[in-house]
Formats: C-alpha cells, sequence, structure tokens
C-alpha cells in the first residue's frame, strides 16, 4: 500500500477530545471489573472454605458473613496481600524486562553518537514538555532494523521510551516526533500501569481458581451440603470461562490504551497527519521486509513481553505469529479504525 495520505484518505480532522473521554470510562470500567473479579475469587475461596464448617447455610448466609466479617475472609485478604506485593516486584523490574533480549543503549545530550541521535533526543524533550511531564524519560535505542516502538515505566519518574534504529532512520523528523508524542501519551495516561496491573490481577485470578478446582476435585463429596455442591459447580465452570473473559478483557482493554494514545498524540501536536503517515509508513515497511523481519522477530528473545506495547503490533502484517488469529485476538486496533479515529476516512 502506498504510503501516500492525500491518495488514498479522505483528511478530516480528529476528535481527540471524545476519543479520551470515551476511552477514559471504558478503561475505569475494565479495571474495576478486573478487581472485582479478583475479589470475587478470593470470596468464592473463602465460601468454600467455610462451607465445610457451616454445612447448613446458604450461599447469600456465607457471602453475607464473610463481607461483614462476622467470618473472617482470610483467603480474600491473602490473595490482596499477595497482589500488592505482586504489583511492587512488577513495576520496579518491569522497564528492565521489557528490553530483555534486545541489543540496545541509552541516550543522553552527552552519549549522542551522531545528529540523529540527537533529534531523537531533543524530539523526546520537546514532547515531554508539552506533555507536561515533570521528568524526562530515559530514551534507549534498540539495534534492530524493523520499525517499532514502546513506553515502559509504572510512573512518570520510572518512565522510559524505547525505538528501534530502523524507525529513528526511516521517520521524518515531524513523524518520529508523533511516534514520541504517541509514547509519552502512555505514560502520561499511566497506562503501563494500569495494563499491568490488570495484566497481574487475571493472572493470579486463574491461578486461584485453577488450584481451587484441583481443590474441588481431590475433596470428599457431601450430598446434603447443598452450598458446597454448588460452589463446587460454580468453580468447575469459572476453570473453564475465566481464561477465556479474561483474555478478551485484556485485548479490549490494549486496544483502547492505544486509541488514547493516539488521540493524545493529537493533543500533543495539534495536528492529526504526522502520526497518521508514521503509523502507514511502519505497516509499509513491514509489509515490503516481511520475510526479513520475521526472522528478526522470531530471534530476539521475550519479544511476546513487547507486543502489547509497542506502536505497531507486528502480527497486523502476519510477520509473527504470536496468539492472534483474527482481529478479536488483537492487541492493537486495525489500522483502518486507528486512521478513522485520527480523522482519515478511506477513500472508495
Amino acid at each position: 500500500m502506498p504510503n501516500d495520505l492525500d491518495q488514498q484518505y479522505t483528511i478530516g480532522s480528529s476528535n481527540w477530545r471524545k476519543t479520551l473521554r470515551q476511552n477514559y470510562t471504558r478503561t475505569y470500567i475494565i479495571i474495576t471489573l478486573f478487581f472485582l473479579i479478583y475479589c470475587g475469587i478470593g470470596l468464592l475461596v473463602d465460601m468454600f472454605l467455610q462451607s465445610a464448617h457451616y454445612p447448613q447455610a446458604s450461599i447469600p448466609q456465607l457471602f453475607t458473613a464473610l463481607i461483614t466479617f462476622r467470618l473472617f475472609p482470610i483467603a480474600t485478604l491473602i490473595m490482596l496481600a499477595i497482589a500488592s506485593i505482586s504489583l511492587f516486584i512488577s513495576y520496579a523490574l518491569y522497564d528492565k524486562l521489557m528490553l530483555l533480549g534486545t541489543e540496545y543503549h541509552e541516550i543522553t545530550p552527552e552519549t549522542a553518537q551522531n545528529t540523529a541521535e540527537q533529534q531523537l533526543y531533543n524530539v523526546v524533550e520537546e514532547m515531554k514538555i508539552a506533555a507536561g511531564l515533570r521528568y524526562m524519560p530515559k530514551v534507549f535505542i534498540i539495534d534492530a532494523d524493523y520499525m517499532n516502538a514502546f513506553a515502559s515505566g509504572y510512573s512518570e519518574k520510572s518512565a522510559m521510551v524505547a525505538i528501534t534504529r530502523g524507525l529513528m532512520e526511516k521517520l521524518n523528523r515531524d513523524e518520529l516526533q508523533a511516534v514520541m508524542a504517541h509514547e509519552l501519551s502512555h505514560i502520561r495516561h499511566m497506562d503501563i500501569k494500569l495494563t499491568l496491573t490488570a495484566s497481574l490481577l487475571s493472572n493470579l485470578s486463574i491461578i486461584a481458581i485453577d488450584i481451587l478446582f484441583r481443590g474441588v476435585l481431590f475433596s470428599s463429596r457431601d450430598e446434603e451440603n447443598k452450598s458446597r455442591n454448588s460452589l463446587a459447580a460454580i468453580i468447575l465452570i469459572l476453570r473453564f470461562i475465566l481464561p477465556v473473559i479474561s483474555v478478551f478483557m485484556l485485548l479490549y482493554l490494549s486496544r483502547k490504551r492505544e486509541l488514547m494514545a493516539d488521540a493524545g498524540c493529537v493533543e500533543l501536536m495539534r495536528a492529526n497527519q504526522p502520526l497518521a503517515s508514521a503509523l502507514l509508513k511502519i505497516q509499509d515497511d513491514h509489509v515490503q521486509n516481511q520475510n526479513q523481519y520475521a526472522r528478526l522477530y522470531q530471534q530476539t528473545p521475550h519479544e511476546n513481553v513487547r507486543r502489547e506495547a509497542y506502536i505497531f503490533d507486528p502480527d497486523e502484517t502476519g510477520i509473527q505469529s504470536f496468539t492472534s488469529v483474527n482481529h478479536l485476538l488483537s492487541t492493537h486496533p486495525s489500522m483502518e479504525e486507528r486512521l478513522n479515529a485520527l480523522g482519515f476516512k478511506k477513500r472508495s
């Protein structure tokens, strides 16, 4: 596909305010659901354990007793403690994990090796000021030919942006600025913290329900304990549907945060064309170098860790068969959806 916006798209304006407003609401609904599911699993564990001691109690009675602390919800509180510790460790190590397996170096005004690296640092600094961030993110260049970029860090102070050398060399200054505005919007919107929290709560919920499922399989049967039998049935059902629900919720969250970062870029630059041009150029480059990039992605360890954070999902061009088979299982909105949200409509 030729990278020519004027020929292939009618150019309009981007309603970035509406995009941000809608997706803020949707995001916090999803995050709240993840938290409620996690607490619900904890209460399910408590109810199953308590049902052995109170065989005559109904499920509503057990639930009420636990949330009013007439029965101590020890499993729920233990799960919350585990989540808190896990989040703390994940926040502290996440930026290091994101660079695992790559060859990279940090760029500073003192260490910039050429004009392109100095320009990159200047662009990030300009967008940092435009975004109103208090701290300058660390800037890393990954030594790779493919075009991609991501942001990481659980707070403004720990934030970092990383781009591949291929992206730095193949985009013009406006397009590079748009990509950096997109990545700094992720930092500004606390996307890394939100998606990491959702992912961790999802994984811990699935682990907890799996342990409970095994407990149900090996626990003794009591035909007269109706509450325990009903809870066992709920656990058996959740064991199979919870992973599916979690995957779709995480993918939905990831797509909405990408659209928010695109809108944030337009907000910072007051222009929608540079990001649209950059996205098309990145996609075209992946299509033209599909076989070469397929080898590079597959030979680089831990690419699955970075996939969701990338500005462009390589799987969209069929380069890397991660787990997606269609758009429903994509971590990113389709290119058409992103361009439409940016105000570009494909000509018929």
